[in-house]
């Protein structure tokens, strides 16, 4: 037996490739067609972290891009080499969101301290995994609420592939409607992103339906060669572009095309200041900003990791993960190494739907994601030659697979179905998985009390429910106590 022979099987064994169904061709494809969909944070979120704090000072677009790439591929590729599963791991939407409105509406707050912040809810989570307290959590969480968690994130991606596309827009306030959301502009699909989205959707969709391996990937790489071209003869550009006017039948993130390569800048990493923000704000004010990306950061990402674990098949009979605390280890370093990077709390991304759609099980797919990311830091134009019109349509067929499993919920029983019901359409319609799950938890106390069946109710689950209550009363608490 050759040397050669023994090193692929040792491989197969380590990362179980064979064990789930998959093979080193899958996990490759899968890999790349994860880093297609999520690439795209490596350029939004420095726009998202890019305002000035009460002191003036910014975090530089360049710098954050940089810190962004670094760290979500050595999380993506520890992700993949320890935990051994085919999550992605990049800054979080949501928590970085936060940040950067904290930044600009509360005066005395500097960057290292709102990073300090994230960097504190890390290590309180990385404390919740080594007690073994997040993964009772998990495993106390109802087998029909994990699967409306799985429900949930389906629909949630499908709007988020629908509205970055342009497919579906937010109706402005000025124009007069109750109606939040309507189809293109006023009703009419405009514009060649738009186009480049409905020709990939329906290319993908008839490879799925031909049984076409790779068609997820194919899809993405079809999509992005007609966006390149559309680009190149129209000159289309962005739909939002500083001191222009908006171009609503422009592209949305990215605009397609060779860009410059951005000079690697990681003096962002160290610079968060756990305790600067106890001081400028006060120990209570602190605490409850903490708190809420604390919530955030748990129960996002556990709620990814059920929906992804369950759509690529590694979950047992029981509902269980493999090597689930090493998944949840790696989640809660992410927080810590985003908010020491000043990134924001990195997490399990959910497009890594993506790349199980296309087919990957294991590690090595998130290895190879990883590896992307990482080269990302060196050619940025990699980045830009993707938009993310071309990701949206596989956003939106994962979307349909994780929907699936809504067959598996026992609709006959009211203790699960309204907890089920309202984790399903709480994710996309508040776009916040965090949300949708405290609604759940809170909602299957609730009911299951009324049903007069508390007894049946995991203690864990009542812990879990008052924290959302406490999670969701934070607007009257602050407002009370004049924060």
């Amino acid at each position: 037996m050759s040397t050669t022979t023994v090193s692929t099987k040792a491989f197969d064994r380590y990362f179980k490739i064979t064990e789930r169904g998959s093979n080193i061709a899958r996990e490759i494809r899968g890999g790349l067609a994860t880093f297609f969909a999520m690439g795209y944070i490596v350029v939004l979120n420095p726009l998202i972290l890019s305002g000035a704090d009460s002191a003036g000072n910014t975090l530089g677009i360049p710098r954050v891009a940089a810190a962004t790439a670094l760290v979500a591929g050595v999380l993506t590729i520890l992700m993949g080499v320890w935990a051994k599963h085919p999550f992605a791991l990049a800054t979080g939407l949501g928590v970085n969101a936060f940040v950067a409105v904290t930044i600009a509406t509360h005066p005395g707050v500097t960057w290292p301290d709102m990073m300090g912040l994230v960097l504190v809810a890390g290590v309180v989570m990385f404390v919740l995994v080594l007690t073994g307290f997040r993964t009772a959590v998990f495993k106390a969480v109802p087998e029909g609420l994990k699967t409306a968690i799985v429900v949930g994130i389906g629909v949630f991606i499908t709007l988020i592939g629908l509205v970055e596309a342009g497919f579906v827009r937010r109706i402005p306030d000025s124009a007069g409607t109750t109606v939040p959301l309507g189809l293109g502009i006023d009703g009419r699909l405009i514009g060649w992103p738009t186009l480049v989205f409905v020709v990939g959707l329906v290319l993908t969709i008839a490879l799925m339906v031909r049984r076409v391996r790779g068609a997820i990937l194919i899809g993405i790489i079809g999509a992005t060669i007609l966006a390149n071209v559309l680009e190149l003869v129209f000159h289309i550009g962005p739909s939002v572009a500083p001191g222009q006017k908006p171009n609503p039948a422009g592209w949305s993130l990215v605009v397609p095309g060779l860009g410059n390569v951005q000079p690697i800048d990681l003096s962002l990493l160290g610079k968060a200041n756990p305790v600067g923000a106890f001081s400028h704000l006060g120990v209570l004010a602190a605490l409850l900003m903490a708190f809420v990306i604390l919530l955030s950061i748990f129960f996002d990402a556990m709620g990814t990791m059920v929906g992804l674990a369950r759509e690529a098949g590694n979950i047992d009979e029981k509902g269980n993960i493999p090597n689930v605390d090493r998944v949840l280890l790696v989640d809660a370093f992410g927080a810590i190494a985003g908010g020491g990077s000043s990134i924001s709390s990195n997490q399990i991304f959910v497009e890594s739907g993506a790349g199980i759609g296309e087919g990957a099980r294991t590690g090595l797919a998130s290895v190879v994601t990883g590896i992307m990311l990482l080269l990302a830091m060196f050619l940025t134009p990699l980045i830009n030659l993707v938009p993310f019109e071309a990701v949206a349509p596989a956003l939106v067929v994962v979307g349909f697979l994780m929907f699936q499993q809504v067959a598996k919920i026992d609709w006959k029983d009211v203790g699960i179905a309204i907890p089920a019901f309202l984790t399903i359409v709480l994710m996309p319609f508040t776009y916040s998985i965090a949300n949708g799950l405290g609604a759940g938890f809170v909602s299957y106390v609730i009911v299951r009390t009324f049903q007069g069946r508390a007894k049946e109710i995991h203690p864990l689950m009542w812990a879990v429910a008052a924290a959302f209550l406490l999670f969701f009363a934070l607007g009257p608490i602050e407002q009370a106590l004049g924060l």
